[in-house]
């Protein structure tokens, strides 16, 4: 991407407002990410309470279970909110527009950022108040390690995000539907209900390249009452670090492939080969 010292905020900030503006004139939009929220929390803290009647091992399932659903939402809404708006220019055949002005690849990439931060945030502050009032669940039980846990699931959901909106952009809008999937495809490498030792070798070694894994190992330890695994932590922010800067210069790649082949000028509702 371009050199942080050459980006303008202003220019960022006008591709949040107009996100704003899409949200404010339909605020419908918003509607499906707080119902699978809700619906998740039930759900899952539903299961938990249930399997606290049944185990009678002494274990609370809650902070384990409920706490790594409300932290792999948490991931989940900040991957797709960052789509979505990178979709929304893509549907309305407005995407090409953006770049008819100043504005850069990374002012619009922050853009896209800061506006799944604001939508997200709102949805995070709906799964802990469910969690809270239904089951009993407070974030601050995990203690200040928490803000490493969100931390990190934020970072790697940007790298995600905008690694999707390249494959997007590449093959054209058709392609959003790879892009849905990937929370779930990676869920089962991310550890998310399960230690990483359950899994296959061959699988482990993939999920110690994903930083949810990390997090994870380090919930369920906390919620059994040991100490956070710091090292797995820090090793978690690395990796997050690392697919930001991939995913960057990969979409960098496919945008300037995109304006010297024409590709950014023939975007249809169809896939571009």
């Amino acid at each position: 991407m371009s050199r942080m010292s050459n980006v303008n905020l202003r220019r960022s900030a006008a591709v949040v407002l107009r996100q704003y503006y899409l949200l404010r004139s339909s605020p419908v939009r918003l509607l499906p990410i707080f119902i699978w929220i809700g619906i998740d929390i039930l759900l899952w803290g539903f299961i938990t309470r249930y399997l606290n009647t049944v185990a009678h091992s002494g274990f609370n399932f809650v902070p384990a279970l409920l706490g790594a659903v409300l932290m792999w939402d948490f991931f989940v809404r900040i991957m797709h909110g960052i789509a979505t708006a990178f979709f929304e220019d893509v549907w309305t055949r407005n995407f090409l527009n953006f770049f008819a002005t100043p504005l850069t690849v990374t002012e619009y990439v922050i853009g896209l950022v800061v506006t799944s931060i604001g939508t997200s945030i709102f949805g995070l502050l709906l799964m802990v108040l469910i969690a809270a009032l239904f089951f009993g669940l407070s974030i601050l039980s995990y203690g200040t390690v928490v803000a490493a846990f969100l931390l990190s699931l934020f970072l790697f959901a940007i790298g995600i995000g905008v690694l999707a909106c390249a494959i997007v952009l590449r093959y054209g809008p058709a392609a959003e539907w790879f892009v849905w999937p990937i929370p779930a495809i990676i869920s089962p490498l991310a550890c998310v209900f399960y230690p990483v030792a359950v899994l296959p070798k061959w699988m482990q070694i993939l999920a110690h390249l994903l930083p949810p894994s990390y997090v994870f190992e380090s919930l369920r330890a906390v919620s059994a009452g040991q100490p956070p695994q710091l090292l797995g932590l820090l090793i978690s922010g690395i990796l997050s670090l690392l697919y930001i800067a991939a995913a960057g210069w990969v979409f960098t790649t496919v945008f300037r492939h995109a304006l010297r082949s024409g590709l950014i000028a023939r975007y249809s509702a169809e896939s571009v080969n």
